[in-house]
């Protein structure tokens, strides 16, 4: 799924650690200083993940820094936060996320329209072996590459 606006932050492991089968946008409920950081580029996603609970989808461990002008109106920086979606995708992910192995890690965060967004992927954990076999291909796809570089320079 392509992403309109600006990038704020992205989770690069979580395509290294996880098989992402689905991913799922999801609205965000932000106080006015998180949504003001966020503009600034402050958000982290390193460690966090999303959990069905009641019904409701909710983001744990995500990292928005306190904004500079924000005194007392400051947010608690690692707070959990309400991710808004339609009933029938979160009453899919409940039913996908009771299956064994899989976990909806957030991929990425971006402003759309004026509104912060996250995208949640859908991901069963890789093994060990998995992880080396990927950065196996990278690796030869980078060689490959470097390899038609150097054929098409003529050295």
């Amino acid at each position: 799924m392509a992403t309109e606006g600006k990038l704020i932050a992205q989770n690069k492991k979580a395509r290294h650690d996880y098989h992402i089968e689905e991913t799922y946008e999801a609205g965000m409920i932000l106080t006015g200083t998180e949504i003001k950081s966020l503009r600034n580029g402050r958000g982290n996603l390193k460690d966090s993940f999303a959990r069905v609970s009641n019904g409701e989808v909710w983001l744990h461990n995500m990292h928005i820094s306190p904004y500079e002008q924000g005194n007392r109106y400051n947010h608690d920086p690692v707070r959990t936060r309400k991710l808004l979606m339609h009933k029938k995708e979160i009453s899919k992910l409940i039913g996908l996320t009771k299956e064994k192995g899989y976990t909806l890690v957030p991929l990425k965060i971006y402003i759309k329209n004026g509104f912060a967004k996250t995208l949640l992927g859908l991901g069963k954990g890789k093994k060990k072996y998995d992880k080396r076999e990927d950065l196996k291909k990278k690796d030869a796809k980078r060689e490959i590459q470097r390899a038609f570089k150097d054929q098409q320079l003529g050295r």
